[in-house]
């Protein structure tokens, strides 16, 4: 009779326990469970948007490869239907770079400038394509006459990223008139790039096309449909007529 008595005590203070938190306790197991199906589900629902925006990526990428006038149209709007579905990928980033391509291309600065801040606001702060955008957008400023701004948004990137800022800087620089800032600039690109152990013809070609030319050196001539550079012999005329 003891133990039974016992065991009545404790079915009872059982029962009290689960009238004062039973309820509680349930709900909390099935807001865990909830949570654990909720996060599953959702990784599930990320996967399955990244493949439906890898698949339409791919068709873009193959449209642009057509090069007609249809095709580029067919890739636009591809792209465009990238970022409207899957806003919140790598995929709709791309496309965006694309478009403002495009729109460069075809002389649109306004439609390009719009898809790289664009691309600015969704990428990661600091990611390789955030800067990448940002790079192009100050180009793209520039080209539309706001050399100051394009400048400021280059001031921004981070230190990472010095040997393609820095090269960019010596463009704007140049374009708006400045070649000795420009030289700077190339000359800070290029250090960069010999410490990260890369050769850079291109950016050679851009230092020496804005460096004085000392006497009896050869004379560079950048070629900028090509950006290749060709010497030829300094000519002394003071050889002629004797």
């Amino acid at each position: 009779m003891e133990q039974y008595r016992t065991e009545e005590e404790q079915v009872e203070a059982l029962r009290r326990w689960w009238d004062e938190n039973g309820r509680s306790t349930v709900i909390g197991i099935v807001i865990a469970l909830a949570a654990a199906f909720g996060w599953q589900g959702w990784k599930s629902f990320q996967a399955d948007e990244a493949a439906a925006a890898s698949d339409k990526y791919q068709a873009f990428m193959r449209s642009m490869g057509g090069g007609d006038e249809a095709s580029i149209l067919a890739a636009q709007q591809l792209a465009q239907d990238i970022k409207s579905d899957y806003a919140s990928t790598t995929y709709a980033q791309f496309a965006a770079l694309h478009l403002a391509r495009i729109a460069v291309t075809t002389g649109d600065l306004a439609g390009a400038e719009k898809e790289l801040r664009w691309v600015v606001a969704k990428a990661d702060k600091n990611s390789d394509i955030g800067t990448i955008a940002q790079i192009r957008l100050a180009r793209v400023l520039a080209s539309a006459g706001d050399s100051e701004q394009a400048l400021a948004i280059l001031d921004a990137i981070g230190d990472s990223y010095e040997g393609i800022r820095s090269l960019a800087r010596g463009d704007i620089l140049l374009a708006a008139g400045d070649a000795e800032g420009a030289r700077l600039a190339y000359a800070g690109a290029q250090a960069f790039a010999s410490l990260a152990g890369t050769e850079l013809p291109t950016l050679q070609a851009k230092l020496q096309s804005v460096s004085p030319v000392t006497p009896g050196a050869e004379s560079v001539r950048v070629m900028p449909e090509v950006g290749e550079v060709s010497a030829a012999p300094a000519v002394d005329n003071t050889a002629q007529g004797e």
